[in-house]
């Protein structure tokens, strides 16, 4: 269904819905695209969505959303938005059900002449090692006992039972652990769906990605990050907290849907449902999304000891010693709380992100030690047949858009309509011509994620550094795919 709405075009990057369009509408929906980029937005209704999220109470400023917008449940996919943390509200959909799905990036000291040789060997390894799938479980018999720590310390649970680095937690962001999660406010169930899936990749556009540096744009900021030439090998890790996050959402939404009627609050989409920041049932969701992070943050850490693992038997050499670091971690569904200036204050804000990166600037606290005179690394695949970005933070997205950029390449085409459009075959073969080597758990994972069902990767990043909203620091490209 395409919209046809009221929109106007600000600059070259950006597009305004005004407030005018609706009565509930408290500020501007703001869409970051350009020509090219604005007429596949609007052959979908994610504006409408955009526009709805504007009437949420307590927003501060605009409604945002980042090139990669498609629909999504309530908030799209690709929002952006800042909600007063003493007066706004925190919603379940604009987090959504996997909570934290993220990327992690990993460094290598091999090049691509090293891996592509033996690229089918290390893939089939990584598919041996890292479970991936619908069904995929990973380490039930460590995670039983520790379910309330994996939910309660994260990536710090992970690390402490020898998943890992203790380096790796400070190129985490948040170090890897939300410090306000409330293991009791996560339900039975919601556990009992974490506790075999720990260390698991899952399905969907999860995906494990081995890469070449195609392209350097920003020599200081790819050295800083541990890129330091053109050719070098990474891996990218991208998946979420599985179906220990998918239940914590499902569940809220339920008391959530009970505030929204029992406070008579107003919404044009009751999948917007919410509560105030500082209710009780606000407050537990807050608590229990914070669990759903840790969850994820901690499985992703697993995930890479694993891929550790796995280069350290098909190369023979130590992960020390092939310079197996990790240069990031960073979340695209979250709600975190955070200071920003608005219109020549500080304000304490609840700033929702649905498919979206935090993207802070060179100097700012939060960005890791290591990091702060360049900017935090963010990290932003694309699809599996093009390859992905590494850019940074910007202080135009600190003052624009709450220090938040894009996530990826965004659907064009829902997943059904890729399974029926697309065989196995041509997809293999068309990565096959591109040399790279593709492995998925099942075929309906392939069909799903081919790369035609999605926007140009290019086109995304070319309207966030257009916009000022992040710079390019390099761009990977794939030699081998693991898909869930």
């Amino acid at each position: 269904m395409s919209w046809n709405g009221p929109l106007e075009k600000v600059d070259d990057f950006r597009w305004r819905i005004p407030r005018s369009y609706k009565e509930c509408m408290k500020g501007d929906a703001i869409i970051f695209a350009d020509e090219r980029m604005i007429k596949a937005i609007i052959s979908d209704n994610s504006p409408e969505q955009a526009a709805n999220v504007a009437c949420l109470p307590g927003i501060v400023g605009s409604s945002m959303a980042m090139p990669d917008i498609h629909w999504g449940y309530g908030f799209p996919i690709g929002g952006v938005a800042a909600m007063d943390a003493e007066e706004g509200v925190i919603s379940p959909g604009g987090i959504g059900f996997d909570i934290n799905c993220g990327v992690r990036l990993i460094t290598t000291g091999l090049r691509d002449h090293d891996v592509r040789p033996r690229i089918k060997d290390l893939i089939d390894t990584l598919f041996k090692n890292v479970p991936a799938g619908v069904g995929s479980k990973g380490v039930t018999g460590v995670a039983a006992n520790h379910i309330d720590r994996i939910l309660e310390e994260g990536a710090e649970w992970a690390v402490s039972e020898g998943f890992g680095w203790e380096e790796d937690l400070v190129r985490t962001e948040e170090n890897g652990r939300m410090k306000n999660a409330d293991a009791s406010k996560v339900s039975a169930k919601a556990k009992q769906r974490g506790v075999p899936q720990v260390g698991s990749l899952g399905s969907g556009n999860h995906f494990l990605e081995v890469d070449r540096v195609e392209r350097i744009f920003d020599p200081v900021a790819a050295k800083a990050f541990g890129m330091v030439e053109e050719g070098q090998v990474t891996v990218s890790i991208h998946c979420g907290s599985r179906g220990c996050g998918h239940q914590i959402a499902t569940d809220y939404l339920q008391v959530m849907e009970r505030s929204v009627k029992d406070r008579n609050i107003r919404l044009p989409d009751r999948q917007l449902a919410c509560a105030p920041v500082n209710s009780k049932e606000g407050q537990d969701y807050h608590a229990a999304m914070a669990c759903g992070a840790n969850y994820a943050w901690a499985n992703r850490q697993m995930i890479m000891h694993r891929v550790r693992q796995s280069f350290e038997k098909v190369f023979g050499r130590s992960a020390e010693d092939m310079g197996m670091d990790l240069v990031y971690d960073v979340a695209h569904n979250i709600a975190k709380v955070e200071e920003h200036s608005y219109e020549g204050r500080r304000r304490k804000v609840y700033v929702h992100r649905k498919g979206a990166t935090r993207a802070f600037p060179a100097g700012h606290p939060d960005v890791p030690s290591i990091y702060r005179p360049v900017g935090q690394p963010v990290l932003i695949p694309g699809d599996m047949g093009t390859g992905s970005y590494v850019l940074v933070g910007t202080e135009r997205a600190m003052q624009e858009s709450f220090g938040s950029t894009c996530h990826g390449a965004g659907r064009t085409m829902s997943r059904e309509a890729a399974i029926r459009t697309y065989s196995v075959r041509s997809i293999t073969s068309e990565m096959e011509s591109k040399g790279i080597y593709l492995k998925g758990s099942t075929r309906d994972g392939i069909q799903e994620e081919a790369p035609g069902a999605y926007k140009d990767i290019d086109d995304v990043i070319r309207v966030v550094v257009g916009a000022g909203l992040s710079r390019p620091v390099a761009k990977l490209t794939p030699i081998g795919v693991m898909k869930g």
